[in-house]
């Protein structure tokens, strides 16, 4: 559209409608001007590449994965079966464990200035280790449930099943915000946001309980990306996973990406691109 043209318009509007009405077919039109788009960009669809797997314990009912200071980190599920654990991650050895009594079911976890946090499901209550010894050193409570924990270095990041993402001061244990999460694909069905971690600006987020992993702008809350990952349990043949993805964990020095599953034979190190760039 010309500027004559606008100004054409402008003055009809004026003359006929009024001030207010001047003002709302300006922004129209400018924006039509200027090619601004009137609506936020789809989430792009990502394929994933396996780089390497590993060992896991099979009887490991996943629900929290660290990677820290070159050493990882499990929380495991399951009432009477709950656990943190440091593990070997090339063997999948269990070097130390500390089981969460009954009637606890540990959900996810995170590891923050030397320390160790877990949530549980429906017990509103959370828990704080030392990450040297595993002995405990706090607890927490919260008004929802306790699905995925992770932080972005100044506050601990909290899902509980919903939209919403709950931060937490990492001293007083307190929720001091919440965002609520846009832009989520309706493809992907209901969104139940799981075990959750901070990769570079970025919250990956599994979707319980589906084989997809969604990608969330820290800053705007808005879904930028989701990945499939439909085929990964069966890229060992004889070694099916006998429940649904959930684990997720980032090596920042290295830029190494791991993921796994409840009761999954094998934990994956997986690099993730574009579907278009997938040949």
């Amino acid at each position: 559209m010309t500027v004559p043209a606008v100004i054409v318009i402008v003055a009809f509007v004026f003359k006929n409608i009024g001030k207010l009405a001047v003002a709302v077919v300006l922004s129209i039109i400018l924006n039509s001007c200027t090619g601004k788009p009137s609506t936020t960009p789809a989430a792009v669809e990502y394929r994933y590449q396996v780089v390497d797997s590993y060992a896991h314990d099979r009887a490991a009912f996943t629900q929290g994965l660290v990677y820290s200071a070159g050493q990882l980190y499990e929380g495991t599920g399951l009432v009477g079966q709950s656990s943190v654990r440091k593990v070997d991650l090339a063997t999948g050895k269990v070097l130390q464990m500390r089981d969460l009594p009954a009637p606890y079911f540990g959900e996810g976890i995170t590891v923050l200035n030397g320390r160790l946090y877990q949530l549980t499901w429906q017990s509103h209550t959370g828990f704080v280790y030392s990450l040297e010894s595993f002995e405990q050193a706090g607890e927490f409570t919260y008004d929802t449930e306790g699905w995925g924990l992770t932080h972005d270095g100044k506050h601990l990041i909290m899902s509980d099943g919903t939209l919403t993402l709950y931060y937490l001061d990492p001293e007083t244990l307190q929720v001091i915000s919440r965002r609520e999460v846009q832009g989520f694909p309706a493809q992907l069905g209901t969104a139940r946001l799981n075990e959750l971690e901070y990769v570079e600006g970025r919250i990956y987020a599994n979707v319980w309980p589906t084989p997809y992993i969604v990608i969330i702008d820290a800053a705007s809350g808005r879904v930028t990306g989701w990945a499939d990952l439909t085929a990964l349990p069966y890229d060992n043949p004889g070694e099916i996973a006998f429940d649904v993805l959930n684990g997720i964990a980032y090596d920042a020095a290295g830029k190494r990406l791991f993921v796994t599953g409840k009761l999954w034979p094998r934990l994956y190190e997986i690099e993730l691109m574009p579907k278009a760039a997938v040949k």
